[in-house]
């Protein structure tokens, strides 16, 4: 969601980290250093996105000829994976590309079918809707939210960095360019019948999601970062409208949150959790993914930023020594030996992680900024 949800304020980085100490056991009880924070290192899902010489035609018909080249999504989950129930309906997804947009395709089922929210950046996920969360640069900063009703109203919005590090969502940002439409398997806003669902078809162009004057399109092998959301409300029909549940007092029943690659936390803000999209060009033998080398590496930065979170929250500083933080200076990855070093002050840390094969550092900072330092070739 645009918004924290109900678990989490903007800057509320304690609260935010508490959680995970309620949670979550301390790494010096755990047998793995990943043990304790095992829901935060489940392998992300993964999609292979084929290109499309042909662009789908954005009209929320998702039953065009080019759709047939593109593998559903998995049936979306809760954002809590296997912690939670099934959903109670289907949503599933579908990807192409060419050089100049990202295409998405959605089916959402619902047997009724309601939206409220008309205008341009309204809080859409206060309506049922589906969202689409981008980083194209896969360093959980500078990423894209958007936010889709049943009547195709849009909110959307750039943040430059989560939430829970203070990130400010810059809601007067608009994709430029975008195109998007849905289609009712039904009719809306009318609970004397049911309905099948909806559909909608999206145009993301990398112009719009480019900063700056460098246009940044995907080549054969490009990895980001996605995820896709639905926000379901439990409702009841009255006097010919949909209203939501309340509880005792009168408040609105949680929302349902049902997402393709699960969180793990109820937090849509997290973008390391998110899942992977790679661009395929020239193949079309559908080649399976295979997480990088860069990615398994960067597991064990992200285990200093959880770890060194929970420090500050205990202990009101960072800590400079990765031997207290129970991690080891050398670790092995797929059998390369690599070397992992902390530099930290009361306020602010940076974790590195080197292969002196690859010639490559990958650096995590207190913001969980993901950046790499490149050494020149060896001569």
């Amino acid at each position: 969601m645009g918004y924290p949800m109900r678990f989490n304020k903007p800057g509320n980085l304690k609260a935010t980290f508490a959680t995970f100490a309620l949670l979550l056991p301390l790494a010096c009880a755990a047998q793995s250093p990943f043990e304790a924070f095992a829901n935060l290192f489940t392998q992300p899902k993964s999609y292979i996105v084929n290109y499309a010489p042909t662009p789908p035609s954005i009209d929320g018909d998702i039953s065009d000829a080019v759709w047939h080249s593109a593998a559903w999504t998995d049936n979306f989950v809760d954002i809590e994976g296997d912690l939670k129930p099934a959903p109670t309906y289907p949503t599933r997804a579908k990807m192409l590309w060419d050089d100049s947009c990202l295409y998405i395709a959605a089916e959402i089922t619902d047997p009724q079918v309601w939206a409220t929210l008309t205008h341009h950046d309204e809080i859409i996920f206060r309506d049922n809707d589906f969202e689409v969360f981008i980083d194209p640069n896969n360093t959980t900063h500078q990423y894209f939210e958007l936010e889709f009703n049943a009547f195709n109203t849009v909110f959307d919005l750039f943040l430059n960095k989560p939430y829970r590090e203070g990130g400010n969502a810059m809601i007067n940002w608009d994709a430029e360019g975008l195109r998007s439409a849905v289609k009712v398997q039904g009719t809306i806003n009318n609970p004397g019948d049911a309905d099948k669902g909806w559909t909608i078809e999206i145009a993301i162009p990398f112009k719009a999601i480019s900063l700056g004057n460098d246009v940044r399109v995907p080549i054969n092998g490009t990895l980001w970062r996605i995820n896709f959301s639905r926000v379901e409300w439990d409702t009841k029909a009255v006097a010919g409208k949909y209203v939501k549940l309340t509880d005792s007092a009168g408040r609105n029943l949680p929302e349902h949150n049902w997402v393709w690659s699960p969180q793990w936390v109820i937090n849509m803000h997290y973008p390391e959790r998110w899942g992977y999209l790679q661009f395929n060009k020239g193949s079309t033998n559908n080649p399976a993914f295979t997480l990088p080398y860069a990615e398994e590496q960067k597991r064990y930065l992200w285990l200093v930023y959880y770890q060194e979170k929970q420090w500050q929250l205990q202990h009101d500083g960072y800590q400079p020594s990765l031997k207290k933080l129970k991690l080891k200076r050398e670790v092995d990855i797929n059998g390369h030996v690599n070397s992992l070093r902390l530099e930290a002050t009361t306020h602010q840390f940076m974790a590195l992680i080197s292969d002196p094969e690859t010639r490559t550092t990958w650096t995590i900072n207190q913001e969980g900024l993901v950046g790499a330092i490149k050494l020149p070739p060896a001569r």
